[in-house]
């Protein structure tokens, strides 16, 4: 994600002083609900959806999630990129390419 990105959702909220409410816990929780009702856009949905019926309501969730992570990544001092190429780096041990590929079991099953 580019910092100037960062550096919005950030402004954003220092423009309110809203710092002072955003703990761990309460981002955790707010995450799991933006998730929540990201899925929500599912709900009922045929097997087959295409994200283009959806997608103006996928792109408002998806960026509610998406700032509640920078929120949280601030409030822990996380670096995203960092912690996701870190992520990245101990999948690929987990699931390397000549086991995983085309294949969807986790990685203790493959």
């Amino acid at each position: 994600m580019k910092q100037e990105t960062i550096y919005e959702v950030l402004k954003f909220r220092d423009d309110r002083n809203w710092k002072q409410f955003h703990n761990p816990k309460d981002l955790a929780i707010s995450i799991s609900l933006e998730a929540a009702e990201l899925l929500e856009v599912f709900q009922w949905s045929a097997e087959d959806i295409r994200c283009e019926e959806k997608k103006e309501k996928i792109r408002e969730e998806l960026a509610d999630v998406l700032n509640y992570c920078i929120l949280m990544a601030d409030a822990c001092g996380l670096d995203m990129d960092e912690i996701v190429l870190e992520k990245i780096r101990k999948n690929e041990k987990k699931y390397p390419v000549e086991k995983a590929y085309g294949h969807k079991e986790k990685y203790t099953e493959l």
